[in-house]
């Protein structure tokens, strides 16, 4: 029995025949399977070696090497705090700061109700912006610590079903 939905399978089906290479297919099924379990189990880490055919070994070695792939869940919105150089210079630690002091949580926690889960990284492409956060795949730019407030209400409204995700 698959750790996926019907529509994922037939997606990474898709996949793996797109490619020339099965393996090429790799980090996509990774990302869209993250999306779909909230992290990579041992489980979906077995079941994408084997639509693969590769190892789960092999699996394993690239996942731990990109940084947006988790081996825990995370919140229902994670947020991402860039804290590399442009963000840092234009106040990134402290946008990271407020959304501690926001949340209650540190790098790599997550909230009691699940929530929210926040972490910093090294950066998510946004210099010209800076500085930003990324929550899920909704990028944030231009931020000042007093935004951050405002950022986690309109989350939190999301989550409550007063406003309809994008």
């Amino acid at each position: 029995m698959s750790v996926f939905s019907p529509q994922l399978a037939a997606r990474f089906d898709a996949l793996v025949a797109k490619y020339p290479l099965r393996r090429s297919a790799l980090v996509p099924m990774l990302l869209y399977a993250q999306d779909e379990v909230g992290y990579l189990s041992d489980a979906v880490l077995a079941e994408v070696a084997e639509r693969i055919g590769i190892t789960e070994l092999d699996v394993r070695n690239v996942a731990t090497y990109y940084s947006m792939l988790r081996f825990k869940p995370a919140g229902k919105y994670n947020v991402q705090v860039c804290t590399n150089i442009s963000c840092m210079l234009r106040g990134g630690y402290e946008i990271l700061e407020r959304f501690q002091d926001e949340l209650h949580i540190g790098h790599k926690g997550v909230t009691a109700d699940g929530q929210f889960s926040l972490e910093e990284v090294e950066c998510i492409g946004a210099c010209c912006w800076a500085p930003a956060i990324q929550v899920n795949y909704d990028f944030h730019d231009e931020l000042t610590p007093e935004q951050v407030p405002g950022i986690l209400a309109g989350y939190r409204a999301k989550a409550e079903g007063k406003v309809a995700d994008a």
